[in-house]
């Protein structure tokens, strides 16, 4: 006999597994944080500032990143009606990654503040060209939307590369596209508080989201502004993307994994569908960062590589199961 779940225990048992991640994300590391020793007050004045300074940072980031990309992720895929666009299948974190080589090189000293708000200008504008190409693509090549994508997002990879590499910057390059949460520490990561925000503003406007997935038409017909609905998704996506690639780098594949799956589970409707998306974002998140962690222990394999494994083959398996089901 099934065991049917409502929704809302089924989120709820979803949120405590988050927090449970969460719990076990605070205490694995190199230096040792003994539990009852935190709890009894006992503890050396050295692990109380390793929790507050590094260990709850690190999970806060995680938890953001992983909330704020996949909605990000999410809201894509409805304003380019397309399962397999996400901000790193569309140029939109490289060219986040550009705006950081431009401030590196004219104005070094600039704030982080600013530094995202450049990143994002440029994420925003790579974006938009993306969308004008994809309007240039036949209706019926869905599929040819993330190759292009993908391609779009290496020739401008290949440009950073480039001056990257002619101003000697390749280090820096390297931080912002390899996701890696090991250099979080308080200071460094309340940047994603902005994503995080801007996450709960598109859950105020997830039926208008919803409707504009629905096609720039239809969306007329029922009195909305369809080019403002897009520009707030667009600017929303550009600045999560500058936000996570600022503070810890690329992490591929997330929000198409989580959104797709989520997706196929609970529907396409946003205000259903984001809470879902936003807490199995952060779970996978900080699945994957704890693996990387424990595989290599004391070492460590970057989130980004280990979330870009898992993300690429189950990217595959949507590629191919979905020409298998349509031809």
């Amino acid at each position: 006999m099934s065991v049917r779940i409502r929704p809302a225990a089924g989120l709820l048992l979803a949120v405590g597994s988050v927090l449970v991640l969460a719990t076990i994300s605070l205490f694995i590391g190199v230096a040792d944080m003994p539990l009852g020793d935190l709890i009894s007050g006992d503890g050396s004045a050295q692990a109380i500032q390793l929790l507050l300074i590094s260990r709850i940072p690190r999970t806060l980031a995680l938890v953001l990143s992983g909330m704020s990309m996949g909605v990000a992720a999410l809201i894509m895929q409805m304003l380019f009606r397309n399962r397999f666009v996400e901000p790193t299948t569309t140029g939109t974190v490289e060219a986040a990654s550009l705006g950081l080589l431009v401030v590196a090189l004219l104005a070094p000293g600039l704030p982080i503040f600013y530094k995202m708000v450049v990143a994002s200008g440029f994420a925003l504008a790579a974006t938009f060209l993306f969308l004008r190409l994809v309007s240039k693509v036949p209706s019926s090549s869905s599929l040819i939307v993330p190759l292009l994508g993908l391609m779009f997002g290496g020739v401008i990879s290949a440009v950073t590369t480039f001056f990257a590499y002619r101003y000697d910057l390749l280090q820096s390059l390297a931080t912002w596209t390899n996701g890696d949460f090991s250099g979080v520490l308080r200071g460094r990561y309340e940047l994603l508080f902005i994503a995080g925000g801007l996450a709960l503003l598109s859950y105020l406007a997830a039926d208008r989201f919803t409707v504009a997935g629905l096609g720039e038409s239809f969306t007329r017909n029922l009195g909305l502004n369809y080019r403002r609905i897009l520009a707030l998704g667009l600017v929303i996506v550009s600045m999560v993307s500058a936000a996570a690639v600022v503070t810890a780098g690329t992490v591929p594949f997330l929000g198409l994994i989580v959104a797709n799956i989520v997706s196929l589970t609970v529907g396409d409707n946003l205000r259903r569908a984001l809470p879902w998306v936003a807490v199995s974002g952060a779970g996978f998140l900080l699945a994957c960062d704890i693996l990387g962690r424990v595989v290599r222990f004391p070492y460590e394999i970057p989130v980004g590589t280990v979330a870009g494994v898992f993300g690429s083959g189950i990217f595959l398996y949507l590629l191919l199961r979905r020409r298998a089901r349509f031809g």
